[in-house]
């Protein structure tokens, strides 16, 4: 099963989208949007970017697990990971990014 973007407005009425995997698990979370037109464009720049390795920077939070974010060409972020439990389970999560960010199904929400 393929994964898609989930485009949906939030509790305030901006946008946001999550790319899922194709088992429904959220694998990247966006930023919130003004505009309908900016989420689809991050949509875009996930489909563009999300093959390039080095367009993911892992990270550490405050607790110590381990995150990524995917950034655009121009170093902003697109989107960022849930928290996992080890480096190797957001190694997975990379992979995971990778192998569905090109998809060309967005459900709305």
């Amino acid at each position: 099963m393929a994964g898609y973007y989930e485009l949906k407005t939030s509790a305030s009425g901006q946008y946001m989208f999550n790319l899922r995997a194709g088992n429904h698990e959220v694998i990247l979370t966006s930023e919130l949007y003004s505009r309908k037109a900016s989420a689809e464009a991050g949509i875009e720049s996930v489909r563009s970017n999300s093959q390039n390795d080095a367009h993911y920077e892992k990270r550490k939070a405050s607790d110590g697990s381990d995150y990524f974010v995917l950034k655009a060409g121009n170093g902003e972020v697109i989107g960022r990971s849930e928290m996992y439990s080890s480096r190797q389970a957001m190694e997975h999560g990379i992979a995971s990014v990778k192998t569905n960010g090109p998809s060309p199904e967005v459900k709305e929400r």
